[in-house]
Order: structure tokens, then sequence, then C-alpha cells
């Protein structure tokens, strides 16, 4: 599920399409304007017989993550986003950068623009910490087993 006027999510669909054709997966975008398009998005994604959902990161995600969670056991759909919170409101699982660790590095970019840095002479950063948060009580409420090669992997596990 994606934010149609999130820039960020405007690639990803097509980055992700050769991906899915080469694992033989059909992939559907459903999209989500507002936090009152959530439902519909899960209906559509559920109607065209979907069997998971990445849930892209965005405010509305975010803000309504709770939400987001319930519905996705509503429609029986597992769900992956990508942030770690996303998960603790009770979605599947997560994979993505370590949330603290951007902002701390996003806090310390803002610090030398204060000191007089030009934005422009400063180098663009990438995410360096990556983490997978798995919830095993979603994954039973699904009816769905973690393979233990996946727990193993996990930088956190909610039981």
């Amino acid at each position: 599920m994606m934010v149609p006027q999130n820039p960020m999510h405007r690639p990803s669909p097509e980055e992700t399409g050769p991906a899915a054709k080469a694992l033989k997966l059909k992939l559907q975008v459903v999209e989500a304007r507002t936090a009152d398009d959530l439902e519909r998005a899960f209906e559509a994604a559920v109607r065209d017989r979907a069997d998971a959902m990445q849930v892209y990161g965005d405010s509305i995600m975010i803000v309504h993550r709770a939400h987001v969670a319930d519905l996705a056991l509503k429609h029986r759909l597992p769900t992956m986003f990508l942030f770690k919170r996303n998960v603790e409101a009770g979605g599947l699982l997560s994979y993505g950068p370590d949330e603290p660790d951007v902002l701390r590095r996003a806090a310390t970019t803002v610090d030398k623009i204060f000191k007089g840095a030009k934005p422009g002479d400063l180098p663009v950063e990438q995410p360096t910490k990556f983490e997978l948060v798995i919830n095993l009580k979603t994954a039973k409420a699904l009816g769905l087993t973690i393979p233990p090669s996946l727990l193993q992997r996990a930088d956190q596990v909610i039981e």
C-alpha cells in the first residue's frame, strides 16, 4: 500500500516489479491518499486476492499504525512495514533503517547547517543500520509459522 502523493513512493513499484516477476509473484498496487482510504485499500487488496501486503513508510501509515495493523488482522493479510513501531503496534514484520540512528544522524546534519555549513556541500547519507522485527503474536493470529532461520536473523522478536 502506498500514498501516491508521497514522492518517495513513486519509484517503488517500478523497482519492485522486476523482483516480483523474477519470483513469479503478481504485484498489485493499492493506494491510500488519506486515513479514510485505509479500509478501502485493504478491501481492494483482498478482493484482488493479495497474499500479503507491503506498507510503505509514510506519516499516514505511522500515525494510524494501530488501525493499519487492525485492518491487516481483520482482513487476514500479512503485512510488512518499514518501521519497527508499526510492528510494535501489531503489524507482522518490518525491515528497515534503525529509526533512532537515522534521526540522530539527521540532527547532526541540522547542527552543521546551524553552525554555518551549506546544505549543498554536505554529503547525502544513506542509512547504515537496518533491523528486522517480527511480531509472533500477530503471526499466530494469522495462522502463520515463522521459519526458525528468519527468527534467528531478527533483531527483535515480539512474543
